[in-house]
């Protein structure tokens, strides 16, 4: 496994050393009490269609590989096989539940992890725990800042991209983090999740499990 606390990253410049972090805090707060009627509403049909827990929480890579626990709103089923195993993806997620995945609906209790300073509203999306594994040197640089609610990757084809373009997206944002790219990431995944493009890649719920690669 990489050694993630190596990680050298530094902040390049006042924005990111002084303004990113409070602004994604009063981002995430505006956001919460502007769309809490949405939350509120989102979350009663999740349990009506779902049923309970309405929240999906699942540990997750943060910065410099540290675990922490991410929400979500609940968008598949329970159903298991013979042996009591959970049936694949494809077949536990709804057509609510897909609906919860085109709007990003299901993602909007990770405002939660915003303010709790888990995620920032931008950065490379946090993927799961055993991909740490997984990742080469080039990769691993993902985790050099915190994961966000959105990223680079998500405005450049979100899930319908390979794994490899999605961590060369990754690593760009993380050598180049100003103001002005986190608010133009920011308005075009508005424009994305409106078109819901790149919701799945061709024959998968989501995204197919990263396995790892050789390049870099």
């Amino acid at each position: 496994m990489v050694n993630f606390m190596k990680n050298s990253h530094k902040p390049y410049g006042p924005y990111e050393k002084y303004i990113k972090r409070p602004q994604d805090f009063l981002c995430a707060l505006i956001a919460i009490v502007v769309l809490s009627p949405v939350m509120l509403i989102t979350g009663l049909l999740v349990r009506i269609k779902l049923g309970s827990p309405v929240l999906f929480t699942q540990d997750r890579p943060g910065k410099s590989g540290e675990v922490f626990k991410l929400y979500k709103f609940r968008s598949m089923t329970d159903a298991k096989d013979k042996s009591g195993n959970f049936l694949p993806d494809a077949q536990r997620l709804t057509s609510f539940g897909r609906k919860l995945r085109a709007t990003s609906l299901d993602e909007l209790p990770e405002l939660f992890n915003i303010l709790k300073g888990d995620m920032a509203v931008v950065g490379p999306r946090p993927l799961l725990v055993k991909y740490l594994s997984r990742y080469n040197s080039f990769q691993a640089r993902r985790h050099e800042v915190r994961p966000g609610f959105t990223g680079l990757a998500q405005v450049h084809g979100r899930n319908a991209i390979s794994w490899e373009e999605k961590f060369e997206w990754d690593v760009n944002y993380v050598d180049h983090i100003t103001f002005i790219e986190d608010w133009n990431i920011i308005f075009k995944t508005i424009q994305i999740v409106l078109k819901r493009e790149g919701i799945s890649a061709a024959g998968e719920a989501t995204m197919s499990e990263f396995m790892g690669s050789n390049t870099k």
